[in-house]
């Protein structure tokens, strides 16, 4: 028998949960402090919407993103800040409920434009993205070394 996925919004609790799924993905993600990161989440507005994936009461999986009003001539948009699943239950299509039910609240709320920012050599998650029909964007991605 399969495993239900559970999908909510995420809470405070939530944190030290998606820090472990994020170590169990990437040591080098392992500092990101996520307690802050929800805090924001929760405190800074009702537009941002946030989810986490339970299977028998396990965070197994999360999605944070955020919504814009204006900025370099976007409209009131969102962003797909973070995605993670555990390497335990990859493959099982949790990350694709996640980003459809963030896309579904997006649109409850009037948004029109999901965006992200994914690494060129990230061929996996570009993958992930492409399955959902995201498609390259009108902006280039700007760095500078500090």
């Amino acid at each position: 028998m399969e495993d239900t996925v559970n999908i909510r919004e995420i809470t405070l609790n939530d944190a030290e949960a998606i820090q472990n799924i994020r170590k169990a993905i990437s040591e080098d993600d392992a500092e990101v402090n996520f307690v802050k990161n929800i805090q924001r989440q929760i405190f800074e507005g009702t537009d941002n919407s946030s989810l986490v994936a339970q299977i028998n009461g396990t965070v197994v999986g999360y999605m944070i993103s955020t919504s814009l009003f204006a900025g370099f001539g976007i409209k009131r948009s969102a962003w797909i800040m973070a995605i993670g699943v555990h390497p335990g239950y990859m493959g099982q299509g949790i990350g694709l409920k996640l980003a459809r039910k963030i896309c579904e609240i997006y649109k409850e709320k009037g948004i029109k434009n999901i965006y992200s920012s994914v690494r060129w050599d990230s061929t996996d998650v570009l993958s992930f993205f492409k399955k959902l029909g995201f498609e390259r964007s009108e902006f280039i991605n700007l760095k500078k070394k500090l």
